[in-house]
């Protein structure tokens, strides 16, 4: 019974102490991260270009 016991423990503990799927997730959280930052970054973006084009689009309307 103590083997069984001491068998279970050191399966249990080998489990615990797995950290494979561990860097899996450190780089999804990185990649969603860099997937979050470059969304804002468009967004900004895209309204700078926006803005840009309507005075542009203003400025020749009103000199032609």
């Amino acid at each position: 019974m103590n083997t069984m016991m001491m068998k279970m423990y050191l399966v249990a503990k080998s489990l615990i102490e797995r950290e494979e799927g561990q860097d899996l997730v450190e780089y999804a959280l990185v990649v969603a991260l860099i997937a979050f930052g470059a969304i804002t970054g468009m967004g900004v973006l895209a309204k700078g270009l926006n803005n840009a084009f309507s005075q542009i689009s203003s400025t020749l309307t009103a000199n032609v």
